[in-house]
């Protein structure tokens, strides 16, 4: 007689933009200027019964950036820095899913910005499943990652006259992500 044990299988899940971000911090002169992309998508695949066997992959409009502030937000979508007309899109795409602990992972992947791309990993945890008041299952995780811009092709800066330069190389990225059951 064999038994065998049933486990859950992956499940598909459609990024809710109206309930997840994706923002980033950079230095400028002394102080860190913040922003966000307003309009990206992408699709988490889950297992919780194996979550190595997980996957992400996340489409970002690069004209979507907004730092609140209509001619920096220019500047960041012209050839300066995204070239938004020639590189449309940012993009991340899983290749590896590492537990590290409860709810947490590190997930590994490529990263595209300006047609450049680069292997990074991303710590991830996973805040949870729940069902809404509508009956739709739901789950969600958050991330931070830090890159250098200039790795990606983005090496505008001015030079200060006290030393130094205006753009700081590290950018401080964040995804807080709900997804929906696809």
């Amino acid at each position: 007689m064999t038994t065998t044990t049933a486990t859950a299988a992956a499940t598909s899940y459609a990024i809710d933009l109206a309930h997840s971000e994706a923002t980033f911090q950079v230095r400028h002169l002394l102080s860190k200027v913040r922003g966000r992309f307003a309009d990206f998508s992408g699709t988490i695949t889950f297992d919780e019964q194996q979550p190595a066997a997980s996957s992400i992959a996340i489409e970002i409009k690069a004209a979507s950036i907004d730092t609140g502030v209509a001619d920096r937000d220019a500047h960041l979508r012209s050839d300066d820095f995204f070239s938004t007309e020639r590189f449309p899109t940012l993009t991340f795409v899983s290749r590896h899913v590492a537990p590290r602990g409860d709810n947490a992972f590190d997930v590994t992947g490529d990263f595209t910005i300006r047609d450049i791309t680069k292997s990074i990993v991303i710590p991830v945890t996973y805040l949870g499943a729940a069902q809404d008041p509508w009956g739709n299952r739901k789950l969600a995780f958050e991330g931070d990652v830090t890159i250098n811009r200039k790795d990606f092709g983005l090496s505008w800066n001015a030079a200060l006259e006290t030393g130094g330069f205006l753009v700081g190389d590290d950018v401080r990225i964040s995804v807080s992500l709900q997804a929906a059951k696809a």
